[in-house]
């Protein structure tokens, strides 16, 4: 597994790298954000990039919003030293997979890169129901060919529902596949996120049913 850390405390970065191929994985280490947004602009093949949010020059939030605004998928997983919900939340909506607040563990790092890695090369390229597909490689939605314009979270949503088409699945379960480590997204949220896709795929021959007490099901429209 090829692994980017983006790291400028050195001492962090040095403990990262021994630790991450302590466990079979190469591990590329840069220092700024300037470095990072030209390393992956280019053919380097990174499984998971590592990103301080606090980086001299361009910081995390920006390389990030630059790999996403090329269409990439690689996972994020911020490192933040702030641990204000602001914070997390805007790097969650911008693209990020996962994040961590300083100080951590090691090994909590380890298994979270190692989770990430599997997810992201466990999804197929392209999932579909009837006229509704999303693309996860160049992360469209479409509905019968229109085009569907979706935040980071709602796409993960359609994403799960679509994962587990005609199944019921619980609010829960959404929170723990998009946000496995995060604390910040409520049973309300999720309701939120729900009402907004019916919206925006309402003439698709699917529909997100309720199935009250239980969850939801995403479902060919009879």
């Amino acid at each position: 597994m090829q692994l980017l850390v983006v790291e400028d405390d050195a001492v962090l970065a040095d403990g990262l790298s021994r630790a991450l191929g302590g466990h079979g994985m190469q591990v590329m280490v840069l220092d700024n954000g300037a470095q990072a947004d030209l390393l992956l602009q280019g053919p380097v093949s990174v499984e998971v990039v590592v990103l301080d949010i606090g980086l001299p020059g361009l910081d995390g939030f920006e390389v990030m919003c630059r790999l996403r605004a090329r269409g990439a998928t690689v996972p994020v997983l911020l490192l933040t030293a702030r641990d204000a919900i602001e914070d997390r939340v805007r790097g969650l909506e911008q693209g990020a997979d996962d994040y961590l607040v300083k100080p951590f563990a090691t090994a909590e790092l380890v298994a979270r890169v190692k989770a990430l890695a599997r997810r992201h090369g466990a999804k197929p390229a392209a999932l579909s129901l009837r006229d509704l597909t999303l693309d996860s490689a160049t992360k469209r939605a479409c509905v019968g060919g229109r085009l569907v314009e979706l935040s980071v979270r709602e796409w993960a949503v359609l994403e799960y529902l679509l994962q587990h088409a005609s199944r019921v699945v619980s609010k829960q379960q959404i929170i723990d596949a998009i946000l496995p480590w995060g604390d910040d997204l409520s049973l309300n949220a999720v309701e939120v996120y729900i009402s907004r896709l019916r919206l925006k795929i309402a003439d698709a021959d699917v529909a997100i049913r309720t199935i009250r007490g239980f969850g939801y099901r995403l479902e060919p429209v009879a």
